[in-house]
């Protein structure tokens, strides 16, 4: 079973359409990337997945469960760290975490036990009575992903997180999410505009204007010879952003 399957999903604001015809997997255990100019749709894709937006044509399936006939189940399999960060700063960092657990309905030793299995394997264990204010950017990215899999979803997804990051950070906060998939055998979706975020192994979606202009292994994508940028910039050239 994929972690995620979407079929021909669509979205319009109003006559503007920034999705058409959508359809792609993401499979278990796999790092897929997701990748697209600013304005791509990447943002609106994310908002149908997350049910911040109903779908309007299509159909998504999170772990088996439909997001239109069993949202509840669908999102209780679904792990999100956002690009906008919505930890609260004047928590700590374990503070946040037993606020996720509580909304999840987790027993106390249940919690206890997850947010001390998480604070270690994102090396905040020495964090965890800190202000997540007091925190950098990546240590803060660490936090949302340890909140993200508190509860144990079947995929990761993680919209432009490393959005605002120094580059060392950045690529720090990408090794890091790929030993989750290596070691823990998690699914993750990663949505980026970013080339040097993308691996040549990497399952590789990349969407321009609404459309998804190609998807494979990234190192298949390219022809003649052609790098991942000169495949990117041919797959996206003189195109207008829609969303």
């Amino acid at each position: 079973m994929n972690a995620l399957e979407v079929s021909d999903v669509g979205f319009a604001y109003g006559a503007r359409r920034a999705l058409d015809q959508v359809s792609f997997t993401a499979a278990q255990g796999r790092f897929t990337a997701l990748l697209g100019p600013n304005g791509a749709g990447k943002s609106t894709l994310i908002a149908l997945l997350t049910r911040l937006y109903d779908l309007q044509q299509g159909q998504i399936h999170i772990a088996g469960f439909g997001l239109r006939e069993t949202p509840r189940k669908a999102l209780a399999r679904l792990g999100v760290v956002f690009q906008q960060s919505t930890l609260d700063l004047d928590l700590t960092v374990e503070q946040n975490l037993r606020y996720h657990a509580a909304l999840h309905g987790m027993p106390r030793a249940v919690a206890n036990e997850r947010i001390e299995v998480e604070l270690q394997r994102q090396q905040l264990g020495d964090r965890r009575r800190s202000k997540v204010r007091e925190l950098n950017g990546g240590h803060r990215r660490r936090v949302e992903i340890a909140r993200a899999l508190l509860h144990r979803p079947d995929l990761l997804l993680l919209d432009e997180a490393s959005a605002g990051l120094d580059p060392a950070s950045r690529q720090a906060l990408n090794q890091h999410v790929r030993m989750l998939c290596q070691e823990q055998g998690m699914s993750v979706l990663w949505t980026t505009h970013l080339l040097d975020e993308v691996r040549a192994d990497d399952d590789l979606l990349v969407l321009n204007r609404g459309r998804l202009v190609a998807q494979g292994h990234a190192h298949e994508l390219a022809e003649n010879g052609d790098t991942l940028e000169q495949t990117f910039n041919r797959l996206t050239r003189n195109e207008a952003a829609v969303a």
